[in-house]
């Protein structure tokens, strides 16, 4: 679905302590890093078109800003498509919050998180009035900045012995899981498994 974002959601809904969030947030990163550098090199391998490559990014990649930096370098249709795909899935971050702090009522007693009513707010009204254009930019920056604030917060509640007592076993699990998704999602866009986007 999405990358940190996601993760800031479901761990509350979940009931997930912060040395799991801190953790699944850390792997996360590492492997946007790694999609940023190494989706482009592989797209002109194999000759993905703009679409193609904006379609497997959007796909492939966790965080929208990851996204974002892998289709620029490949090209501006590259960027279109991938930042509205991706911006896509991410909504789906609403029914899956929602879900597992359904699921998961009996035992977490996490408040209902009221910041995603706000997400699909936002997502709705810069929709609507396009001609708040500057508005709605001041607003993203000023969150990427909180968000980068969270994600600090976060990592400074992990030392070194939680993350030994983690071990190694979720990066490889999120390493695995996101090759596999990689490789099929990147087989799908070759063969032609993708709607047609106009942008």
């Amino acid at each position: 679905v999405c990358g940190g974002s996601a993760i800031a959601a479901m761990s509350p809904s979940i009931g997930a302590s912060q040395s799991d969030t801190g953790v699944a947030m850390a792997v996360v990163f590492l492997l946007n890093g790694a999609g940023l550098l190494i989706f482009p090199a592989v797209g002109r391998l194999f000759e993905l078109s703009q679409e193609q490559f904006g379609f497997w990014a959007a796909l492939a990649i966790h965080d929208t800003s990851s996204v974002v930096g892998a289709a620029a370098i490949y090209g501006a249709e590259a960027l279109a498509i991938g930042t509205t795909v991706k911006l896509t899935r991410a909504l789906w971050i609403l029914p899956l919050a929602f879900g597992g702090a359904k699921l998961n009522k009996s035992e977490s007693k996490a408040p209902f998180q009221w910041f995603l009513i706000g997400f699909l707010a936002a997502a709705a009204a810069r929709s609507l009035f396009p001609a708040l254009e500057a508005f709605w930019s001041f607003g993203a920056l000023a969150g990427k900045h909180l968000m980068t604030g969270t994600l600090f917060l976060i990592g400074a509640g992990l030392s070194r012995d939680k993350l030994k007592k983690i071990g190694l076993k979720p990066l490889f699990m999120a390493v695995t899981l996101w090759l596999i998704i990689s490789l099929l999602s990147l087989t799908a866009v070759i063969k032609g498994f993708m709607p047609h986007i106009n942008v």
